[in-house]
């Protein structure tokens, strides 16, 4: 199973869904059976590696971000993952009017995932002041456990 998330540039909440993701596979024992990766729905940080407060909030609690550069979503990115994941409403729309019909079954709005969310979008860190990035860690935590329960149910079932 291979699994994209996507934010705006690749650079806080779709890097930190990636590591996250690769860290909480691995420790369920499924890591070599998916992949995950992330991308940006605008170009803006292509080749930079995610925010340091990202980093630095993903490091304290043992996900690690190293080696990770921004990037943009393509086209061949529908054909290429099973799921694609939009961290907010906006996104979930971009991308519906990005991907080829076929492909629109394999796109998801993360905070669906969250069964107690009460708000449809993982929340730019940028306006959450200092706990932003803490704040979205928590949300894609929890997000990302809903996601690996599914994913795993599949997998025994494949």
């Amino acid at each position: 199973m291979k699994v994209l998330f996507v934010c705006t540039g690749n650079i806080c909440r779709s890097p930190t869904a990636e590591a996250v993701f690769r860290a909480k596979a691995a420790a369920r024992g499924i890591g070599e059976r998916v992949f995950a990766d992330s991308a940006g729905t605008h170009g803006y940080h292509i080749g930079d590696p995610p925010d340091p407060r990202s980093c630095d909030a993903a490091r304290r609690r043992g996900y690690p971000m190293n080696g990770m550069f921004a990037r943009k979503v393509s086209a061949a990115d529908f054909r290429a993952f099973d799921i694609v994941v939009a961290m907010d409403e906006g996104h979930f729309r971009l991308l519906r009017r990005l991907a080829p019909p076929d492909a629109h079954a394999k796109l998801r709005l993360f905070m669906e995932l969250v069964r107690e969310a009460t708000h449809r979008d993982v929340p730019d860190p940028y306006y959450g002041g200092p706990e932003g990035f803490d704040e979205v860690l928590d949300l894609v935590e929890t997000g990302v456990d809903a996601l690996l329960d599914e994913i795993e149910a599949k997998l025994k079932v494949a």
